[in-house]
């Protein structure tokens, strides 16, 4: 089992920005794969960025160059770096953690065995 918490999510004005923290306990001596999703109202769940064990690092489209991704292995803690925030990054913000294939880029939520409770990110206009 692995817990996951986040945190760091609040109401912020567009252009701003805001740091998400995800910090695991549990079944963290093995390797991982972890990434952020999001889901705004009426909406599915999104990917929105990946890093893997190895470090390599995706996001979507809609993100890359504002979002980054960072971890402190030591601390078992993902960090989602979030600038020139909009209107429309407005959502719950999750963070979930996958075993399987943990060197590969995986976009698709079921790929993710563990997830966080979520926090709520609003970027006002």
């Amino acid at each position: 089992q692995v817990q996951l918490v986040e945190s760091g999510g609040g109401l912020v004005q567009a252009g701003g920005s805001l740091r998400l923290s995800c910090a695991a306990s549990g079944r963290t001596t093995s390797r991982y794969r972890m990434a952020w999703f999001r889901q705004a109202p009426e909406k599915e769940r999104e990917f929105v960025g990946v890093i893997t064990w190895t470090g390599n690092r995706d996001y979507v489209d809609s993100v890359k160059g504002r979002f980054t991704i960072s971890r402190d292995i030591a601390k078992n803690t993902v960090y989602l770096q979030m600038n020139t925030l909009k209107p429309e990054d407005t959502a719950v913000y999750y963070c979930a953690v996958g075993f399987s294939n943990f060197r590969n880029i995986l976009t698709d939520a079921r790929d993710y065995d563990f997830w966080g409770q979520g926090t709520q990110v609003i970027v006002s206009s």
